[in-house]
């Protein structure tokens, strides 16, 4: 790779200086009402800490050095527990017994806020149960500015106010467990490749460079709703922003994440993004997970011992690790995890803790697994949290991934299909036998549902992409199953699913069904397989996948027969080279769908649910339709590789708007069994319009802690105290390790910096979310059967907003600001029998009317001119229009 792009180049390249501006110090927590109880419970317990007790709460205790995949250390003698870290995102990673939910994507699909929360709520059940602390997830970063990026998936879709519902749905699900949530990767994750030092042979991380007014109406926007959801963790990313690593960046922590937007949780890394000492606890960094330091499993830690020794030599300031400590405890206390009914102490006190391990999976093993010695215990108890009877969670995967199934090409009514195969799309006679052939690997169940680690291989029917994100599969329902259950005996079914190869032309010919299944795959960028790492190569499908669907349609019934795609995927998959195929009746996305993946297909085709999943993506024509802006940096182009945000805005369906490309299927499209119309749109302003959001008001004041630094020799190692081999510990060797001086801080550490305007609360300025447009419209179910459709409604700016909104008169540069053709503001999904009709109404606040001002730092509503309401089906289907 390095050769291929310039090896001397990309080491001798000096790097760009860092971009970010400082912002100290790290905001305290503490600020807000709705914390306020669990800040003084925390305040309380943490004065009395010592400080080996508060580096230990901060603290990892290293790779494998607990039975979760990220374990801090407890402060006994306060009785405060070693916290238990978990992946993941769509279920509970390491862990037996457990439910593989649908992916995010699958559910950002279902655009179904209902069924958004309810994962979330089973997920956090899970975990509970399962006992675990912090869940890392949800994701909302990347967004999905790249189509082919890896981790996409993992997400909800790519528009900023989707993610954000989606996002906020299932944090309080989530938390309603009393799990604290983790919302990830804070920010501008958008690829895998170059996202981490030396994983791609380069010393460092990747850049992603954005301007201010992009990285707040686009990739802060999901964080925001996330913060106001009440989220008590944030993760901060792998790479660089603005040219300072994510986990040490004081603008973006400190600044935005913590004083603008009102974050009163604890930031902990992603695992191993920590890339220095003091200066990432200056910088706003509160949890260093999972310990390590520069490299895995070694023990040598950037913080633990040295996080005391810089509080000792006055490297940091004692009132950083106070609230970093307090950030930690207060989201204990915020989530009622001292309710020991529902989370019991570990052992020695109790027998909670996690009953699990993630490192074995035999009944007793070692309590340290990654030291190889230590004391053993139980570390697996085998406790199903799948839920049972109608609480069963299968049952909600089942439903979650049928609503996200998106139908997009149904000629001539192929589907439903009928039990026995025949239907009002075909002519022939009933008196003979139907027949079905069932076509290509992604139907089966190939090497099993849990061949590849971390499920790091595309074999088998695709029901979750790759990487920390991924679980093990208790079952998985393949699609082949579920037909095979589905269609009478009388139904003649040929299944080719070993591989994709193209069956031959003699068995196609005699089918009058042919129902091809192709995916594409992807995932974090520690793994690869089949050519791909991390990022998709392009958007094709994977596994000659284009080639199968031309040679089942060119043969199926002799080109007469009806064929039908079913794609399972990570996001976008290109169709053009078989789309317009006459005798490709049907198409279908599935995306990822998890463990219930057969049954909830079966459930769309056969017409038991009819089809509500809208696209939470464009589907493009070809990879550049998405723009420079689209497109994943494959090679590196310095010695940190700069990845530049130049497009702004313009991501996804924004980007096709403004150059007005066609694309194949807009984002929201997606056909149903039954038919909808919109009428009656009624638009009224219900607050006046004005140009700043209301005077931050001053919070709540932080705990007060006693500061002075502690004796050093209470920080040694205890005498005769046993290491274990690369265990992270809090103690330091000796006296003799402290030299007190002159701490150089960071340049502006000094500065103080003024409260943000648009700061105030959880998420923002409160009043952002004062509405002030109400929408009515009136949607009707047309068509002979029950179904679901989703309102979606979207906003253009006025024209000529001009850049300074202060300015009158002849002050008044002739500068205007540039607006997206339209954005989304508000969808709801709503479930009608055939022929009634119900009035939806949606809410636009503040924000909703307002864009980020770099030079105000504020967000800012037009006073001026008229806001175009457009109210449809889809981004491109709008045909109720009016102004506000």
């Amino acid at each position: 790779m390095l050769l291929s792009a310039g090896g001397v180049f990309v080491y001798t390249h000096t790097p760009k200086d860092g971009q970010s501006p400082p912002w100290y110090p790290t905001p305290p927590g503490g600020t807000v009402s709705s914390w306020r109880l669990s800040y003084e419970k925390a305040a309380n317990l943490v004065r009395k800490m010592t400080l080996i007790e508060k580096v230990n709460v901060t603290t990892g205790t290293g790779w494998q050095m607990g039975l979760c995949v990220g374990n801090t250390g407890p402060a006994t003698g306060v009785g405060f527990p070693a916290l238990c870290l978990q992946d993941g995102p769509l279920g509970i990673r390491f862990a037996d017994k457990i439910t593989a939910f649908p992916a995010g994507i699958t559910t950002g699909a279902t655009w179904n806020r209902d069924l958004m929360y309810k994962r979330g709520r089973a997920h956090g059940l899970e975990a509970r149960l399962k006992g675990v602390n912090v869940l890392l997830g949800p994701a909302m970063g990347p967004l999905g500015r790249m189509p082919a990026g890896g981790r996409n998936w993992e997400g909800f879709g790519s528009d900023p106010v989707l993610q954000g519902v989606a996002a906020a749905e299932t944090i309080k699900g989530i938390q309603s467990q009393g799990v604290i949530a983790t919302a990830k990767h804070f920010i501008l994750n958008e690829q895998e490749h170059f996202r981490q030092s030396f994983e791609w042979g380069l010393p460092n991380a990747m850049s992603t460079n954005a301007d201010d007014r992009t990285l707040h109406e686009l990739y802060l926007w999901p964080f925001a709703e996330s913060v106001r959801a009440g989220v008590a963790s944030v993760m901060c990313s792998y790479q660089m922003v603005n040219n300072s690593y994510a986990c040490g960046n004081s603008k973006i922590m400190n600044g935005i994440l913590k004083d603008e937007l009102g974050f009163q949780g604890f930031i902990q890394s992603d695992w191993l993004a920590q890339r220095s000492g003091v200066a990432s606890a200056l910088a706003g960094l509160d949890m260093s997970m999972p310990g390590d330091g520069l490299r895995w499993a070694n023990g040598n830690s950037l913080w633990g011992s040295q996080l005391t020794t810089a509080i000792l030599n006055g490297s940091i300031p004692l009132s950083r690790l106070n609230d970093m400590v307090t950030r930690i405890v207060a989201s204990w206390y915020q989530l009622g995890q001292d309710d020991q009914s529902r989370f019991p102490l570990p052992p020695p006190e109790g027998d909670g803790g996690p009953n699990f391990s993630s490192w074995t999976n035999d009944e007793v093993g070692l309590l340290h697994h990654g030291s190889g010695e230590g004391e053993k215990g139980i570390v697996n108890k085998f406790i199903d949290v799948q839920g049972t009877g109608q609480d069963a969670h299968g049952i909600l995967c089942r439903t979650i991934a049928a609503e996200a199934t998106v139908l997009l090409k149904n000629d001539d009514k192929v589907l439903p299909l009928s039990l026995d195969g025949w239907s009002t799309s075909y002519e022939g006679e009933r008196g003979r036998q139907f027949k079905v052939a069932i076509v290509g690997e992604d139907a089966g169940e190939g090497k099993g549902r849990n061949a590849c680690p971390d499920r790091g291989c595309n074999q088998g029917t695709l029901a979750s992409g790759w990487g920390s994100g991924a679980v093990e599969f208790p079952y998985l329902i393949t699609p082949l199953a579920a037909l095979k259950e589905e269609f009478s005996p009388d139904v003649a079914i040929t299944a080719l699913v070993e591989n994709n190869n193209p069956p031959p032309p003699s068995v196609l010919i005699e089918q009058d069904l042919c129902i091809v299944f192709i995916n594409a795959d992807s995932g974090e960028g520690y793994l690869g397989h089949d050519g791909v790492h991390g990022d998709r190569n392009d958007l094709y499908p994977h596994k000659n996948g284009d080639k199968l669907v031309q040679a089942v349609a060119k043969s199926c019934g002799g080109g007469n027969g009806n064929t039908v795609v079913i794609v399972h995927s990570v996001g976008p998959v290109l169709v053009e080279k078989w789309i317009d195929i006459a005798n490709i009746k049907g198409l279908i996305f599935a995306n990822l769908p998890g463990e219930e993946s057969g049954h909830a297909l079966a459930d769309i085709l056969f017409g038991r649910v009819s089809p509500s999943g809208k696209l939470p993506y464009t589907v493009g024509r070809s990879l550049p339709d998405y723009g420079a802006g689209g497109q994943v940096l494959y090679y590196p182009n310095g010695v940190i590789p700069q990845q530049d945000f130049t497009e702004g805005l313009y991501i996804d369906y924004r980007h096709f708007d403004k150059y007005n490309i066609a694309p194949r299927y807009e984002f929201g499209f997606g056909l149903s069994y039954t038919t909808f119309a919109l009428s009656n749109l009624k638009v009224s302003l219900v607050r006046e319009k004005s140009t700043f959001p209301s005077p931050r008001t001053p919070g709540l004041s932080a705990p007060k802690y006693d500061d002075k630094i502690p004796p050093a020799s209470d920080a040694v190692f205890p005498k005769g105290f046993r290491k274990l081999k690369n265990y992270i510990y809090p103690y330091i060797s000796g006296v003799e390790d402290i030299r007190p001086g002159k701490y150089p801080y960071p340049k502006g550490y000094d500065i103080a910096q003024p409260p943000s305007q648009a700061g105030g609360g959880e998420g923002g300025n409160p009043s952002l979310w004062d509405i002030h447009g109400e929408v009515e419209v009136t949607l009707t179910n047309t068509g002979i059967r029950t179904g679901q459709e989703v309102v979606q409604l979207y906003l253009s700016f006025p024209k000529d907003v001009p850049a300074d909104p202060t300015a009158s008169g002849s002050n008044r540069a002739e500068t205007y600001i540039d607006f997206p053709v339209k954005v989304l503001r508000a969808f709801e999904k709503v479930e009608l029998i055939s022929r009634e009709s119900k009035t939806v109404k949606l809410s636009l606040t503040r924000k909703d009317l307002s864009y980020w001002s770099v030079t105000e730092q504020n967000w800012i509503m037009p006073t001026q001119g008229k806001f175009k309401i457009m109210v449809g089906t889809s981004s491109r289907n709008l045909p109720l229009r009016a102004t506000l």
